[in-house]
């Protein structure tokens, strides 16, 4: 789990590092006007926010700080993602995950662990969108498998033998 975790978020740093220049707070018309940086602050919060929430053992990605900084400073955004590899990795632990939904906030209980995978999922996600955008401001090279689930990686291999 961790291992999948930190090599998506290095595959990830390694995309954003080699993005031209410009267009990472670039808006994007097909991405419904968001931006490359804000879709990668959207996934660096909810690490921090799991992170963050780690000791005292309460997670609410919905009171998430939306730092603008890591929107409009890929270099900062990279230090962020070295910054959540270097501290991802944890014992499991029980944690109370809280939503506000409808006005009315509902507390889940969960784990460490089953968090962690959840933030690898929503990384693949807006990789995928991510992916879009970068394909749509440059001919950059993009590895096949960023927004890729690990799941389906390996079932296509099991396909292509």
């Amino acid at each position: 789990m961790f291992k999948s975790s930190l090599k998506t978020l290095e595959q990830f740093k390694n995309v954003l590092s080699e993005l031209p220049a410009g267009c990472y707070s670039q808006s994007c018309q097909i991405l419904s006007n968001a931006s490359i940086g804000q879709h990668t602050r959207h996934i660096i919060e909810l690490y921090l926010c799991l992170i963050n929430g780690y000791e005292v053992a309460d997670v609410s990605y919905d009171k998430r700080e939306r730092n603008t900084k890591i929107e409009e400073d890929v270099d900062f955004a990279l230090e962020q993602l070295t910054y959540i590899q270097m501290n991802l990795t944890k014992p499991d632990k029980a944690i109370k995950v809280s939503y506000e939904l409808e006005d009315e906030e509902t507390c889940l209980d969960s784990n460490y662990f089953r968090e962690v995978i959840y933030n690898l999922e929503h990384t693949i996600h807006h990789q995928a969108l991510i992916k879009i955008g970068v394909r749509h401001f440059s001919t950059q090279e993009i590895p096949e498998s960023f927004g890729v689930a690990p799941s389906t990686i390996e079932y296509r291999k099991a396909c292509a033998q």
